[in-house]
């Protein structure tokens, strides 16, 4: 039976980039096709107000990334923000990438903010901290794409680390079996990342913008991601006998 995955939109792509790309929603189905577990994924982009209505039931609710700061005012993000609590207080398992990661994190007790350490962007490589039974093919490290200059910088207190950098400390991090986050991005290709960093050359500047673009000579681990999630969303945590 397909898990059933609500996909929580949280941008709108830029218009030189729709044509091929359509938005982040789409760009997860085409990631998660490629892992083993079978998905169903209904996408909402709650940029524009859409929301599951109170009927349909999801395994798990993924919010995607973001051009806005998860610590921003704006109206749809303030919806997002009480529509995720009460999903976190129903006790169902959420996902976050990027801007998901961010918000979830800020929503649960932790902070995120406007990194000192600029703008991450290309390809980036996380010393894994810990190991869960859904970390399955277990790897030594992880090599995500990025784009980012807001970072969690204080984690919820019951959150655990999964993956960490100099640069990022707080890469990736679970809360028990119910909350699982992504600083990097999974979706993203090789040649939408160069797309980006093309836009944002000049806002960059040379030295990260080159630095950048080299680093896209690498591969990156999105669907060992990917099927990651997907295993923490089947999981069923084993129940001790009393």
């Amino acid at each position: 039976m397909s898990l059933r995955i609500c996909i929580l939109e949280t941008d709108i792509l830029r218009p030189e980039l729709v044509d091929q790309y359509q938005g982040y929603g789409q760009m997860f189905q085409r990631l998660f096709s490629q892992q083993p577990i079978a998905a169903e994924f209904t996408v909402y982009n709650v940029m524009q107000g859409e929301y599951p209505t109170n009927e349909e039931v999801f395994d798990a609710y993924l919010v995607t990334g973001s051009k806005a700061d998860s610590f921003g005012t704006d109206p749809w993000i303030e919806t997002l923000r009480a529509y995720l609590l009460t999903r976190y207080e129903r006790g169902d398992k959420l996902l976050g990438v990027c801007f998901g990661h961010q918000l979830l994190a800020l929503l649960l007790g932790g902070k995120s903010e406007r990194a000192t350490q600029g703008w991450g962007v290309g390809t980036h490589s996380y010393k894994l901290a810990a190991k869960a039974p859904w970390m399955s093919p277990l790897r030594e490290e992880l090599t995500l794409l990025i784009s980012h200059q807001d970072q969690v910088t204080s984690l919820p207190e019951n959150a655990t680390v999964i993956a960490s950098s100099e640069f990022c400390p707080f890469a990736a991090y679970h809360i028990n079996d119910q909350v699982l986050c992504f600083q990097g991005h999974p979706e993203f290709i090789h040649d939408y990342s160069r797309a980006l960093l093309d836009i944002r050359q000049e806002v960059l500047g040379e030295q990260i913008y080159s630095k950048g673009m080299a680093s896209l000579e690498h591969e990156h681990h999105g669907t060992t991601v990917a099927e990651w999630m997907m295993r923490f969303v089947a999981h069923k945590p084993e129940t001790q006998s009393v």
